[in-house]
C-alpha cells in the first residue's frame, strides 16, 4: 500500500535555529525517519546523535548509521537526552514531538482509524497498550484520558460508551473503538476532522506518557546545553506547545508579574534561556506540499550560562490524568495481592 512521505516539517527554520551547524555536534531526540539528521549532516555538522524508542526508527537508523560515520542511533526514550552524550556537549537539541507519518501509516501499530488494526499505540514494543487502557480503565479514568489528552468536551458521554461496548465484547481494533466514539458523537460536517480524532490522540498520549516525556526531555536538554547552546523544539497540538511555550518564557524570566497590588516578589532564578525567538508556523506552500505540517509551530532558545533548574510540570500546564504507568503499577499490586492471596 502506498504511504504518504515522510517529509520533515519546518525543515528550513529548523535549521536556522539550530545555526551553526558547521562542526556542531546535534542531537536529534526524536530521530524518526531521519530527516532532520540527514539534513543536519548535510550541513556540515561534525556529530549527530539520534534517539528514538520506536524499534522501526531504529532500524532507519542503524542503516543511516552504517553509511555515515558521524551519526549514532540510540534506542531509548527521547527524555534520555543526557545519558547518550559519551562525553560529548552538544551544541544543540532538536525535538519533532508526537506522532510520526511512519507510525500513522502501518495500520497494525494502532496510531490511526484511516485502516483497521490492533489497538495498540506503543511507540516501544512494552507497556500497556491503547486496548489495555480500553478495557480496565473505570469511566473516570477514561474520561480524563479524553479530556485532559485529547481535550474532547465529551469525554464522559465517550467514557461511557465505551464501558457499555466493552460490556458485549473487549474492543481490541481500531476501527470498532473508532465506531463507538463515532456512535455517540453528531457526524462530522465537511471539513471537519473524524469525531474520534481527539479521543485518539488522547490515549495515544495516556498510552506513552507523551506530555511527561517532553517536560523530561526539556529538564534534560537545559541540564546537557552549555552557555551558547540551541534548544529547537516542533510542536503539533496545543498541549505540546503550551508546555514548551511555558518553559521557554519561565526560564527566560518571562512568567508575569503579578498583581500591581501585591508586594514584588522575589527574584527568581537568574535566566537560563535568551529571549524566546517567535514561535514560527509553516508557510501556505508548506501546508499544501505536506498536510501533516498545518499544525506544527517551533519554538527555539538559546542556552545562558546559569545552572539548569528542574521545572514544576505543574507550571508548565502538564494535565492531570492517568498514563501507561499508572495502569502498570496498579496490575503489578493486583498480581502482587493474588500472589499473597494464593
Amino acid at each position: 500500500m502506498e504511504t504518504a512521505p515522510h517529509i520533515p516539517v519546518l525543515l528550513e527554520p529548523v535549521l536556522a535555529a539550530l545555526a551553526p551547524l558547521e562542526g556542531a555536534v546535534v542531537i536529534d531526540g526524536t530521530f524518526g525517519a531521519g530527516g532532520y539528521s540527514k539534513a543536519i549532516l548535510a550541513q556540515g555538522a561534525a556529530r549527530v546523535i539520534g534517539i528514538d524508542r520506536d524499534p522501526t526508527a531504529v532500524i532507519v537508523g542503524r542503516a543511516l548509521a552504517d553509511a555515515e560515520p558521524r551519526f549514532r542511533i540510540v534506542e531509548a526514550a527521547f527524555d534520555a537526552i543526557d545519558e547518550v552524550t559519551e562525553g560529548e556537549t552538544p551544541d544543540a537539541v532538536v525535538l519533532d514531538i508526537g506522532v510520526s507519518s511512519m507510525q500513522l501509516d502501518e495500520a497494525e501499530r494502532g496510531f490511526s482509524f484511516m485502516r483497521d488494526g490492533p489497538l495498540d499505540m506503543r511507540m516501544a514494543s512494552d507497556g500497556p497498550s491503547a486496548a489495555d487502557i480500553v478495557n480496565t480503565a473505570d469511566a473516570d479514568e477514561l474520561a480524563d484520558i479524553l479530556h485532559h489528552f485529547g481535550e474532547e468536551r465529551a469525554a464522559r458521554r465517550i467514557a461511557r460508551a465505551i464501558l457499555a461496548a466493552r460490556a458485549e465484547a473487549e474492543i481490541t481494533g481500531t476501527l470498532a473503538l473508532a465506531d463507538v466514539v463515532a456512535g455517540c458523537l453528531p457526524a462530522a460536517r465537511k471539513g471537519q476532522v473524524h469525531p474520534a480524532t481527539r479521543s485518539f490522540q488522547g490515549l495515544r498520549i495516556a498510552v506513552n506518557d507523551e506530555l511527561g516525556q517532553l517536560v523530561r526531555a526539556l529538564a534534560a536538554a537545559e541540564r546537557v546545553l552549555p552557555e551558547g547552546g540551541r534548544l529547537a523544539v516542533v510542536t503539533f497540538h496545543s498541549l505540546e506547545d503550551r508546555i514548551v511555550k511555558r518553559f521557554f518564557q519561565l526560564g527566560a524570566g518571562q512568567g508575569g508579574q503579578g498583581s500591581r497590588h501585591l508586594p514584588a516578589a522575589a527574584p527568581g532564578p537568574a535566566p537560563r534561556w535568551a529571549k524566546p525567538a517567535k514561535p514560527v508556523a509553516p508557510s501556505d506552500a508548506e501546508c499544501a506540499a505536506n498536510p501533516r505540517a498545518r499544525s506544527a509551530r517551533l519554538r527555539w532558545a538559546r542556552r545562558t550560562a546559569a545552572p539548569a533548574v528542574a521545572p514544576d510540570p505543574r507550571t508548565l500546564g502538564l494535565p492531570r490524568a492517568p498514563v501507561a504507568a499508572d495502569f502498570t503499577r496498579r496490575a503489578t499490586r493486583r498480581a502482587q495481592a493474588a500472589g499473597g492471596a494464593a
